[in-house]
């Protein structure tokens, strides 16, 4: 497998998850807004990742052997959806957004499962660079043994 494949994986991994922190970080910013310019309290994103692979390939072994030969494989950010389910309901009379009834719909973001996905997210960034700088130095190496 050609050492540079390695580096466009990861340098793939490391795309994806700086999306996935960023929006994490969105997320975590607006766990209190209640009003947006698209009216309503802020929605929770989630960002929707699938690996990058060639059309038409049926089987495992298939895709194995032709990403060996071929270009490397990786993983790349499909969409960043809104979750629209989970949103959550105060009385709050005195609250700017209120409506008639007192009510005041907050975010459906849990700061708990942001924190638990931005630790994810961080440590497969980490993985990530690791794996690129391991090829780095093969890749670097492997040039040096040519010089003797």
């Amino acid at each position: 497998m050609n050492l540079f494949h390695s580096l466009q994986i990861s340098a793939s991994g490391l795309q994806s998850q700086r999306t996935v922190i960023t929006v994490i970080s969105e997320n975590m910013a607006n766990a209190q807004t209640t009003r947006t310019e698209e009216g309503g309290p802020y929605l929770r994103k989630r960002t929707v990742l699938t690996p990058v692979r060639v059309p038409g390939d049926s089987s495992f072994f298939e895709l194995l052997n032709r990403r060996m030969e071929r270009e490397a494989m990786g993983v790349k950010v499909v969409e960043v959806v809104q979750d629209t389910e989970g949103l959550k309901t105060i009385f709050d009379p005195s609250h700017p957004d209120a409506d008639e009834a007192g009510l005041v719909l907050l975010p459906n973001v849990n700061l708990m499962e942001e924190m638990v996905g931005l630790l994810a997210a961080s440590r497969v960034f980490e993985a990530n660079v690791a794996a690129f700088n391991a090829a780095k130095t093969m890749t670097l190496k492997s040039l040096e043994i040519g010089n003797k």
